[in-house]
């Protein structure tokens, strides 16, 4: 079997991303692709393309805040939190992925 291809991430992202913000304080994007990489045992890996443009996304939409400041390595960072919006959001994104998956389990089984 091949390299996972990071294009399973595709429609995921939201999911993801504030899945990993609700575990926590707040996290500036490197943080966010590191943990969700840690957390699935280097399976997925999200790519700056996907998550700033998402993060972005998200903060327009009420889901997020962000903050200007000092990383742990001593630069400056852009740190990004969940709102309630964002929570409530997520539990929509998590039973909507739940759902999905049940879905698709069901046809493997049929195959």
């Amino acid at each position: 079997m091949g390299k996972p291809s990071n294009d399973r991430l595709f429609g995921t992202v939201d999911l993801l991303v504030l899945r990993t913000l609700s575990r926590g304080g707040p996290l500036h994007g490197y943080d966010v692709t590191e943990r969700i990489k840690a957390a699935s045992a280097d399976v997925l890996k999200m790519e700056e393309g996907s998550l700033y443009p998402a993060l972005h996304r998200m903060e327009e939409a009420g889901w997020l805040t962000s903050r200007w400041d000092v990383s742990d390595n001593n630069r400056r960072a852009r740190f990004y939190t969940i709102t309630a919006t964002g929570r409530r959001h997520l539990h929509t994104l998590e039973a909507d992925w739940a759902r999905h998956v049940d879905a698709v389990a069901r046809v493997l089984k049929l195959a």
